[in-house]
């Protein structure tokens, strides 16, 4: 795992960033997010218009909270956990053979293929990163 102070910061800033303007562009076109959800076909409507109401905003708090580090450890977690579950998409996607958009930046979004996975295993890594550093540091504060 990265151990070095700055180069945490540095990721955090980056995987923040990126969570922050992947949830604004999600917020800023709910109707386009709504249908690229609707084009997986794996949810519910019911769902699927949750997901596109509070997914944006968790992806939006977490990144904030992961740059200023208030909630570092839940707050990574958390963002550990919703890339599990894009990759676990992602991958369910690749096999049933669809080609859709990911959803990922709203509009600006790019086609679930292999590339895609393998950035969300990146991500994932570097979340992890985030997160182990944060149960370490709280381990030599107690």
């Amino acid at each position: 795992m990265i151990r070095k102070h700055l180069f945490l910061w540095i990721i955090r800033l980056a995987v923040g960033g990126l969570f922050i303007w992947a949830g604004l562009l999600k917020v800023v076109d709910p109707l386009g997010f709504a249908q690229d959800i609707a084009n997986y076909r794996v949810f519910s409507r019911d769902l699927s218009f949750l997901i596109t109401l509070v997914l944006p905003w968790i992806e939006i708090l977490c990144g904030v909270l992961v740059i200023i580090g208030i909630f570092r450890t839940s707050s990574s977690l958390i963002l550990s956990g919703l890339l599990g579950l894009f990759l676990l998409l992602i991958m369910v996607t690749l096999i049933r053979g669809l080609d859709v958009d990911c959803g990922c930046f709203g509009s600006i979004g790019r086609h679930v293929d292999f590339r895609l996975l393998v950035t969300d295993m990146v991500l994932l890594y570097l979340t992890l990163n985030i997160f182990m550093d944060s149960l370490r540091r709280k381990r030599t504060m107690s």
